[in-house]
């Protein structure tokens, strides 16, 4: 299982929309706010990394009010 985080910048209005509509992806795990630079962050979980990456590339990042994204992949010493 490949785990991740993903920061998202939002556009200003769209926020309520943007983030019911991440909350439903399968393999969107949580979503919060966050204040600062990033606007939210989402844990994401896949079983591969190919997997993960579709997900944030064809699912998150497509929505109409993502501005920005930064993913983090989890890993383990």
């Amino acid at each position: 299982m490949v785990k991740g985080y993903v920061l998202i910048s939002l556009v200003p209005g769209l926020e309520e929309n943007t983030l019911s509509q991440v909350r439903v992806i399968p393999g969107v795990k949580d979503v919060t706010l966050v204040f600062g630079r990033w606007d939210a962050l989402v844990e994401v979980k896949s079983k591969t990394l190919h997997e993960l990456s579709r997900l944030i590339i064809s699912q998150i990042r497509g929505l109409q009010g993502i501005q920005s994204t930064e993913t983090l992949v989890s890993g383990e010493l």
